[in-house]
């Protein structure tokens, strides 16, 4: 049991990134978790946007879907809503 819990604590998860970000952080999340540069996956975004505008689409749908970064919370400002 506890080698299933150890391999679910290494498994990487596709998340937002919070330190290579331009807009939302998608470009950089997926650039972490395929080990490539987030170059690339910006420009392969701009070429789907170019081929008919799906990139764009592409990356709404992916910044609406894909989870904030571990440890971010939902308030911008760090205060607590009590």
């Amino acid at each position: 049991m506890s080698l299933i819990r150890e391999e679910r604590k290494a498994m990487k998860k596709l998340r937002r990134s919070s330190k290579d970000n331009k807009i939302c952080g998608v470009c950089g999340g997926i650039a972490e978790f395929f080990g490539v540069d987030a170059t690339i996956v910006r420009i392969l975004f701009v070429l789907f946007t170019l081929a008919g505008g799906s990139g764009i689409l592409l990356y709404i749908a992916m910044a609406i879907i894909m989870p904030k970064p571990a440890g971010e919370s939902d308030n911008e400002d760090g205060k607590d809503e009590t």
